[in-house]
């Protein structure tokens, strides 16, 4: 039974280095026809669908719920706001627009270079086809949701929109299982494992709950179900990712499954909760309350970036190093900001009783702890995460640096030697190392080997 599963794994490990296969012959003019076919629907649908939703945004959203809705539209509260603050329905179309489209340019830019360097493989195409998809709909389906709306009184027009209203529906509806396929077959086209194709299916289930009426709809289910689902779904897809990455991946693969999880978990991570904390912070005349096409915008902004660098560029830059200066400066941003709110309102009630209030002296001695602060702090946290996630590149670094420290000190050629066989076997961990010495010019060495091994 151990010798089964170890040449399963061993046979998924070597289908997983040999890298996707290219596509050929009449396979691949289909491909590309499909292709072809898909985008150009994305892009009319792209064309018509920006002008609809011009004018729906302009118009209040009377559903509490926004299951009528566009997620773009202003409830009458927001509406509200809009004209306290003095923006105009226009002026807000134009802003919701501009954002909308800063988005839907960057998925159409990343998969069409996608398409232009990979479309000899089946990925390639898939990839490309799925960003173009999402740019070409809408995020959050906003250009296909708005093409109802004009109605054109000329009955070929209308006929136009409607049966383009039904055609990117159909597309909507293979976007989700797509989404799962993607997360399952990622970055070489296989399922891993085999079973993992039951995620894509969770993903339809999913669209068909958000599509139902209510009470039925996901977002009237209790919390606690709606967690439920989105663990089983998400969380099967990440964790057949996690399976691949571990048991599967080739080390090429795996700097494009850290660019893809780098991509997605700044979005959970750290753009979700900021744009929670602003909402905590919005207030009924705040501007916060018209935040959401920019914020719509910021937050799907590094998945077709990630994704663009995963599978064009992955080589040259060093995700690890990017993983780690986000994780040290995040983390001492979060921290110095709550020293300074800290000293901020401590020093405010100290000096209050002492000095009386004065604001000038609370925030420039703050502001000098913090400075002083910054470059140990930083250095900590940087020790700390070295030494939690990157062990083994800490103690090389370590023990360059006792070597470093040492080597001035040594004159025993035939020591130095072993000493530098030894570091580096113990640092590069390399499965050969050649030492090879240079005698003086003219001279034969004393007895010593001219290399070691």
């Amino acid at each position: 039974m151990a010798n089964s599963r170890k040449k399963q794994a061993k046979e998924a490990s070597t289908a997983s280095t040999r890298g996707p296969q290219p596509l050929r012959g009449w396979g691949l003019v289909i491909a590309r026809i499909i292709w072809a076919a898909i985008a150009f629907t994305d892009l009319i649908v792209l064309i018509l669908g920006v002008p609809a939703l011009t004018i729906q945004v302009q118009k209040p959203c009377l559903d509490l719920t926004r299951a009528t809705c566009s997620s773009l539209q202003l409830l009458p509260t927001q509406m509200a706001t809009a004209q306290f603050l003095g923006i105009s329905p226009g002026a807000y179309a134009a802003y919701t627009v501009t954002c909308d489209l800063l988005i839907t340019l960057l998925f159409l830019i990343i998969g069409a270079l996608i398409f232009w360097h990979k479309s000899n493989d089946w990925m390639g195409l898939f990839v490309s086809i799925l960003l173009i998809t999402f740019g070409g709909l809408g995020i959050d389906l906003v250009h296909t949701n708005a093409l109802p709306g004009p109605l054109p009184s000329n009955n070929l027009i209308f006929l136009i929109y409607d049966f383009l209203s039904i055609l990117s529906g159909a597309l909507s509806l293979l976007v989700w299982p797509a989404l799962g396929l993607f997360f399952c077959t990622f970055p070489d086209g296989r399922l891993v494992p085999r079973w993992s194709w039951i995620f894509p299916c969770l993903f339809v289930v999913q669209f068909v709950f958000y599509v139902l009426p209510s009470p039925w709809n996901f977002q009237n289910w209790p919390p606690s179900l709606q967690l439920l689902e989105i663990l089983l779904v998400y969380g099967g897809s990440v964790g057949a990712q996690i399976y691949r990455y571990f048991f599967v991946a080739s080390p090429l693969q795996r700097q494009q499954i850290k660019w893809l999880a780098f991509g997605f978990g700044l979005v959970v991570f750290v753009l979700l909760p900021l744009e929670n904390i602003l909402q905590i912070l919005n207030g009924p005349h705040s501007i916060l309350q018209l935040a959401d096409p920019f914020t719509l915008m910021f937050d799907y902004l590094p998945i077709p970036l990630a994704i663009g660098v995963a599978l064009l560029r992955y080589r040259l830059w060093d995700i690890d190093r990017v993983i780690n200066r986000t994780l040290v400066y995040g983390l001492l941003t979060l921290i110095l900001a709550g020293i300074y709110l800290g000293l901020v309102f401590s020093g405010e009630a100290l000096l209050v009783g002492i000095v009386g209030k004065n604001d000038d002296l609370v925030i420039v001695g703050s502001t000098l702890i913090v400075a002083i602060l910054f470059q140990p702090l930083r250095r900590g946290i940087q020790n700390g995460i070295d030494r939690r996630f990157y062990r083994q590149k800490y103690d090389a670094q370590r023990t360059l640096n006792a070597f470093s420290d040492t080597l001035h000190q040594q004159t025993d050629l035939a020591q130095l030697s072993e000493q530098i066989v030894a570091i580096v076997q113990e640092t590069m961990q390399p499965t050969h190392i050649s030492l090879w010495l240079c005698g003086p010019v003219g001279k034969e060495s004393d007895g010593a080997p001219p290399g070691q091994e």
